[in-house]
């Protein structure tokens, strides 16, 4: 038998799975780490604890499932984009990551605006300077922390870390060096322009692949460590939502999916370049050789319920964990006991600052018409409802720039709710349906480029082919989509209205 193996390298956890040539998932073993935010709009996390993560659990599903390494035939890292890693000459890791949801860099990103040019940048990089991506924090680091940019020999994005631990090669891979302010994403290669305007010097980034090139093999002290056979290929990988697309077979012009994981994305195929030049969604390159993608972000989706439960359904937890039940299938049915609307209740789920469509990292959460009324089970609704209402305004987004879906996918671990995913069709208006293959689609998107690096598909697509099998979907409900509809266009002009508020309290 031929295995594959994915990595996703998340921002709470990484998880390992082993899957046949078929997609079948075989086992998986999962471990969480911390996050760090040493200031508020900050957040950050260890490299070694991703690495602590990857190791232990790639060893934990190779003992678990018995597999003889040498039948393991290659390895797809996926994972977070945008993180900063910067390492000194002997390797070592110089700071904590600076990650996806840190806001921490609005006066860099006006720097790189300067420097390079607000239409020239979008020109070369598909997208406009924003706090999340890379070369912003590059800046800050060089700004405020110059003894670290000084020690610093090589860059990183947080999956290509664990690539170099890996293998002890530094490369990356088109569809995460997207996310970084300093690919040039029309022709998929560094941006020397950029690196010059910037004053970055282009030696301290890694070598950038096409997503299922094999670009290294595990070395002798991994193989140990993890249990794998030394030398087993490493493929190019992919940025979290890029696997994910391949994951779930969005690969083809007119498939999308969206994610409800820790942030929330509305991912679209598209076979050419299609910029919107407002910067609200992102253009990266796909996965898929010569494909690209059109994508939203918002920064706290599935941390919005999250931050809900750790905060007030502590109950549910304690009898979640006495009946070994998951807490979200008991927050699930709470939600349902509240009306749409959550009795004219709305949530803005802007907990970290907002990127898509909104680009302010100074927007922050709100509940709107909260009353005597209210109780804990309409801020649930309410908060499912407003993480519904930002992925519709991205996918509006979308809609207007030409990059239609007629195919809705949904996946990350708010795909597992039967009651979410019956909300966002009905406040989509289209059929949402989820994948049967697996649910880990980030993991299973890495497994597939490796199976395609290493000859076992014929392409990005024919895998997807063989191995994609979708569930029966949630179909939209006419009564429910008009009601749903009413409080949207409430939930539009809620922004507006706070925007400068936002930024006077920030400015405290």
């Amino acid at each position: 038998m031929k295995y594959l193996m994915g990595l996703d390298i998340g921002t709470s956890g990484t998880k390992t799975v082993l899957f046949d040539l078929s997609g079948r998932e075989i086992v998986s073993a999962s471990e969480e780490y911390p996050l760090y935010q040493p200031e508020n709009g900050w957040a950050e996390q260890n490299p070694q604890d991703w690495w602590q993560a990857a190791s232990s659990t790639m060893r934990a599903v190779m003992q678990k499932s018995g597999v003889a390494p040498e039948d393991v035939k290659g390895i797809g890292l996926s994972g977070q984009m945008h993180g900063l890693v910067m390492l000194d000459d002997a390797g070592e890791v110089l700071r904590r990551s600076i990650i996806w949801c840190d806001g921490r860099t609005t006066k860099e990103c006006h720097e790189v605006t300067e420097r390079v040019g607000a239409k020239r940048l979008i020109e070369i990089t598909a997208n406009p300077a924003l706090t999340g991506f890379t070369a912003g924090k590059i800046l800050w680091v060089r700004n405020n922390e110059p003894e670290v940019y000084r020690k610093c020999r090589h860059i990183l994005l947080p999956k290509d870390y664990i690539r170099y631990k890996l293998t002890g090669t530094y490369a990356t891979e088109v569809s995460d060096a997207s996310g970084m302010n300093l690919l040039d994403v029309p022709n998929r290669c560094w941006s020397q322009e950029v690196l010059d305007k910037l004053d970055i010097d282009g030696g301290l980034l890694a070598d950038v692949y096409e997503s299922p090139k094999i670009t290294a093999h595990i070395s002798k002290e991994a193989a140990a460590l993890t249990g794998l056979a030394a030398g087993t290929p490493v493929a190019g990988g992919a940025g979290d939502n890029a696997a994910a697309a391949v994951g779930t077979g969005v690969v083809q012009q007119g498939r999308a999916f969206t994610t409800l994981g820790t942030s929330g994305v509305v991912f679209a195929h598209a076979d050419n370049v299609t910029i919107d030049e407002g910067g609200r969604v992102h253009t990266f390159c796909h996965a898929a050789p010569g494909c690209y993608t059109v994508m939203s972000c918002t920064l706290a989706a599935g941390l919005s319920l999250k931050w809900l439960k750790d905060q007030f359904f502590n109950a549910e937890l304690q009898t979640a964990g006495g009946l070994e039940i998951d807490v979200y299938d008991i927050l699930n049915q709470e939600a349902a006991r509240s009306p749409i609307g959550a009795n004219r209740l709305i949530y803005l789920p802007y907990l970290m600052g907002e990127r898509s469509p909104l680009l302010d990292e100074h927007a922050r959460g709100a509940f709107i018409g909260l009353s005597a009324i209210h109780t804990r089970v309409d801020m649930l609704r309410a908060v499912m409802e407003g993480v519904a209402y930002s992925q519709r305004q991205c996918l509006d987004v979308l809609n207007g720039m030409g990059v239609v879906a007629g195919d809705m996918v949904a996946c990350g671990g708010g795909a597992r709710s039967l009651f979410w995913l019956q909300m966002l069709a009905d406040v989509y208006g289209c059929p949402v349906s989820t994948i049967a293959s697996s649910q880990e689609s980030a993991a299973l998107g890495g497994a597939l480029l490796a199976g395609v690096g290493t000859g076992e598909y014929a392409s990005v697509q024919q895998a997807c082919q063989k191995v994609i099998k979708t569930n029966a979907p949630a179909l939209p409900c006419r009564q429910d989509k008009a009601r749903y509809e009413q409080f949207y266009d409430i939930f539009l002009k809620l922004y507006p209205a706070l925007k400068a508020q936002y930024h006077a309290l920030a400015a405290l």
